[in-house]
């Protein structure tokens, strides 16, 4: 059985309080997993920044907006929230580094495959770039990545996974705040094998003639952001749970 389908996607970067991600991590992953799925959320992934070590990232999905605003209510309103708020706010400086994506490329999630609270699924590293855009064209720089930079990555051990653009509906849930007016194109990676992160971010970055990514980034609103990440445990999206099939869905296009 496949994980429900994704129609809206939040990236959530968390800048964590000193020494406290491991107590976050234990916590979300023994009480904010399956507690945000009953009630029909998405949980693609969890991870920490390899570049910071007070930096949590993670993924929620919901089909749709209104799908969206009906679970977050539930669920902030509902008593695994309640009872474990307070412990993790604690770890937090800052939880509103989020952006809401509408997939461009769906993510191809494994069937239910989580492991056990205390178990660890198998190892991977992940890659992630955040790209400003210019909202007019973020459509034909998210064709051009998949016809022009995507095959390339892949010869370079990063396969992507999934991608998305700035979903345009304003943020129906306002007690959560999020990064409106500010377009992007946010792509996610694996790197396989791992040690092709090694390299990361300089190989993919430097300045060729034959680097697409490098000639694609000049075309961006601003500078991207880098993110090498490592699933938590319980993350569904790692190196080994995700399948191989199947090329980028163009119906999400502007």
């Amino acid at each position: 059985m496949s994980a429900p389908a994704i129609g809206v996607l939040e990236l959530r970067q968390y800048t964590l309080r000193a020494g406290q991600r491991e107590r976050l991590v234990e916590l979300f992953e023994r009480e904010f997993v399956e507690s945000q799925e009953a009630l029909g959320m998405v949980l693609p992934g969890q991870f920490r920044d390899l570049d910071d070590p007070d930096r949590f990232v993670w993924l929620r999905g919901f089909a749709d907006m209104a799908t969206r605003a009906r679970a977050l209510t539930a669920f902030y309103d509902g008593p695994v929230w309640r009872g474990h708020r307070d412990a993790a706010n604690a770890t937090m400086i800052d939880s509103d580094d989020v952006l809401l994506l509408r997939p461009w490329q769906p993510f191809d999630l494994p069937g239910p495959q989580r492991p056990a609270p205390g178990r660890a699924g198998p190892p991977g590293w992940l890659a992630a770039m955040v790209c400003p855009v210019d909202a007019l064209v973020g459509a034909a720089l998210a064709r051009a990545f998949d016809d022009e930079v995507r095959p390339w990555l892949a010869t370079r051990g990063l396969r992507v996974l999934g991608s998305g653009l700035s979903e345009t509906a304003p943020n129906n849930f306002p007690r959560l705040p999020v990064r409106e007016n500010e377009p992007v194109f946010v792509w996610f990676g694996l790197f396989d094998p791992p040690a092709a992160i090694a390299p990361w971010p300089a190989m993919l970055l430097a300045e060729a003639e034959e680097n697409p990514l490098q000639a694609w980034t000049h075309r961006l609103a601003g500078p991207p952001q880098l993110l090498r990440l490592a699933p938590t445990p319980r993350s569904l999206l790692r190196g080994h749970t995700v399948a191989r099939r199947g090329e980028p869905s163009m119906e999400a296009s502007a």
